[in-house]
């Protein structure tokens, strides 16, 4: 195996107790039609199997690196792969998430085609915590891209969706290493406030995406906060879009979260508390993507009558 010692892509792994997904995970990049890369996979100090794992691809590729740092979380693990990338082309990917065989090829053209554009996404497919597909596909906005849609959504849906020049590193900085819930759009918001790169992506699906089986209402939250982070950080460089799109940006986060704790099945209570906090915040909301807002008003407050419905028959079963 030929050591590349100058890349033209650095793809960057974090990872944290990942044993379990990593082997598929490196196949995909090993699987790239592209082969100019180098895998720089942080270890987060995991204390399962993921060292071993890694190890055993390296024994077999040189030019898979396994660099460790003390658990410091997902965004300061990030900022570390891309200290010690050596590629012109970042390309982020999670230790759970795959690419098709194309995905750097794909990517590596749109850059040629297009020489303001910083950020280069894709379509993704959407699989099960267990690995299944869904059937489901992102359908977010690929192009013309503004700041006040970043604000509220993230059109890239997952960092593994993104192959970055090394060059926007240099000029925004990195990962905000505070925050642990929605520092990818905050650094993508930071990307095109600056003015001087284009955030575009590619119709076709590249990246498959595996979605978590966390269920708690209290990562919901813990979102919503990660989102506070973000006005509060965007107030500095970016105070007048925040002084005009913040209650409409509010409103589309919090509804949402509510379309996600209905899709997980948490307590009624949850996506009404959601969308109701989200309709206070700009009603709008209903004008925006009517569809999308109606059919989440409906399923969530459909939610909370059936439950009542459910509790008061189980209470007079309890009385008879």
């Amino acid at each position: 195996m030929t050591i590349i010692n100058h890349p033209m892509v650095s793809v960057i792994i974090p990872a944290y107790n990942a044993a379990e997904f990593l082997p598929e995970t490196i196949t995909s990049v090993q699987q790239q039609t592209f082969s100019d890369w180098e895998l720089l996979i942080i270890n987060d100090g995991s204390t399962d199997d993921t060292v071993a794992v890694v190890r055993q691809f390296q024994e077999t590729n040189h030019n898979i690196h396994l660099i460790h740092q003390l658990n410091q979380g997902v965004s300061s693990a990030r900022n570390l792969g891309v200290e010690k990338s050596k590629g012109q082309i970042i390309a982020f990917l999670d230790a759970d998430d795959q690419w098709l065989p194309n995905k750097l090829q794909q990517h590596l053209e749109h850059f040629q085609s297009h020489p303001r554009l910083g950020v280069s996404f894709s379509q993704v497919e959407i699989l099960t915590p267990t690995g299944e597909p869904t059937g489901q596909v992102s359908s977010s906005r690929l192009t013309d891209l503004k700041p006040e849609y970043l604000l509220s959504e993230n059109p890239t849906t997952t960092t593994s969706n993104w192959v970055v020049r090394k060059e926007v590193f240099d000029q925004v900085g990195g990962f905000s290493p505070d925050m642990s819930y929605s520092e990818d759009l905050e650094w993508l918001l930071r990307v095109i406030c600056t003015g001087d790169w284009e955030i575009a992506g590619i119709n076709q699906v590249l990246t498959r995406y595996l979605t978590s089986s966390a269920g708690l209402s209290s990562n919901l939250y813990r979102m919503e906060a990660g989102w506070n982070q973000l006005v509060e950080k965007a107030k500095v460089y970016a105070p007048q879009l925040i002084e005009k799109h913040f209650a409409l940006a509010q409103a589309l986060h919090l509804r949402y979260l509510a379309r996600r704790a209905f899709r997980l099945k948490l307590p009624a209570q949850v996506g009404v508390d959601f969308m109701s906090r989200a309709l206070v915040s700009d009603w709008r909301l209903l004008f925006h993507q009517p569809r999308r807002s109606l059919l989440t008003l409906i399923a969530v407050f459909g939610v909370l009558v059936m439950e009542k419905v459910f509790s008061r028959k189980g209470a007079k079963k309890e009385v008879n």
